[in-house]
């Protein structure tokens, strides 16, 4: 955090740009307010206003002398993305939301309400710079890291719009590679970690990554034990390259060295995400070396059927690539199961409006 030149911010406040609290965690809060000349025990109090009460403005903050509330309107801010818009799914009640970030970039999230639970996927990146054949966001291209408050301010900007208990889990599974903006990724993860942080525990929250293996050993040594899902897709190198070119610079067994390392670290259960594609990596020495991999740690496996690319118009390999009919999908679950791999299949849900696994994306001219 840049250090406050408290003096000339307070009698000059045009001379800086104001500090946007938003996303800072409590450590950095301490010292903020330290720096400012308060009392440190006034961390906790705005803490709890952001991302407990949702609040955005300092003059909702009751517990705040109107002395502090207009200094604190002098120098900092709290700001995060803006709503532009958001679409229901007649067939499934998926939700959509669009949202703006400061500097008039776009990005997608979206609640996906299920009997059990309801699962908020949220964004790290606008757009993805891994370009992984199958994602839409990848065809988009890659605009920005964001921020940690950006990254939060979708699961409080969601629970102020639906009513904060509603949403029960947490997947970074939007736009965007959460172990590429690790920095940002690690410090939301922090603030949903805290024990002043009420709501989403981060047992309900999920990491989803391409595979950045080094990253994925930082975030097990972090401290912090949010589930693990490796988009896995083939267990064969020259498959995986071809579908994920990241596979090119993080095969296939740096990976499963550094979810071996999570799984034992975290004590934490590995989620292996399978898109299928037609005649690609839906063959029986699929299974059996699929097989293999989940006998070797402690995972399941989540089947996907691929979703169409349709409205991103792709070229090359992309538009080449096909989902495996439903009945195969349905024997390759089966014999997965008659081997006693967990599995489970996540069918699509919201194609009809693009928000389906795979289809987020933002079209920039």
């Amino acid at each position: 955090m840049e250090i406050i030149d408290q003096k000339s911010l307070i009698e000059n406040p045009s001379l800086t740009k104001k500090v946007n609290l938003k996303g800072m965690t409590i450590d950095e809060l301490e010292d903020f307010f330290l720096e400012i000349g308060e009392h440190k025990y006034r961390s906790e109090q705005i803490f709890h206003w952001m991302y407990n009460k949702l609040s955005v403005s300092f003059f909702e903050m009751e517990n705040f002398s109107k002395e502090l509330r207009n200094k604190l309107n002098g120098i900092c801010e709290i700001k995060g993305l803006e709503y532009v818009d958001s679409k229901v799914s007649e067939e499934s009640g998926t939700k959509k939301y669009i949202f703006k970030t400061s500097d008039d970039l776009k990005i997608e999230s979206v609640l996906i309400p299920e009997e059990s639970r309801k699962t908020l996927c949220i964004s790290t990146q606008v757009g993805c710079p891994l370009d992984c054949k199958f994602c839409a966001t990848g065809l988009m291209g890659y605009k920005k890291n964001l921020t940690p408050g950006e990254i939060i301010d979708q699961y409080l900007l969601v629970a102020k719009d639906v009513g904060k208990d509603y949403v029960t889990n947490i997947v970074y599974m939007g736009m965007g590679e959460p172990l590429l903006n690790y920095h940002n990724t690690l410090k939301s993860l922090e603030i949903l970690a805290s024990s002043l942080t009420k709501g989403i525990s981060l047992k309900k929250v999920t990491v989803s990554t391409a595979g950045i293996a080094p990253k994925i050993i930082a975030l097990a040594d972090s401290g912090l034990k949010p589930k693990l899902a490796l988009s896995l897709h083939s267990c064969f190198d020259e498959i995986r390259s071809l579908i994920m070119p990241i596979n090119n610079k993080y095969p296939i067994h740096e990976n499963v060295k550094a979810i071996r390392h999570y799984a034992k670290n975290t004590g934490t259960r590995i989620t292996f995400e399978y898109v299928m594609f037609k005649d690609i990596n839906d063959r029986d020495v699929d299974i059996k070396e699929l097989v293999k991999l989940c006998k070797e740690i402690p995972s399941k496996v989540n089947i996907i059927p691929f979703n169409s690319l349709k409205h991103m118009s792709p070229k090359g390999f992309s538009a080449k690539l096909q989902p495996t009919p439903r009945e195969r999908i349905d024997d390759f679950v089966k014999k997965l199961l008659d081997k006693n791999i967990t599995v489970t299949v996540r069918y699509t849900q919201g194609t009809d409006i693009a928000a389906a696994c795979g289809q987020l994306a933002i079209k920039y001219k």
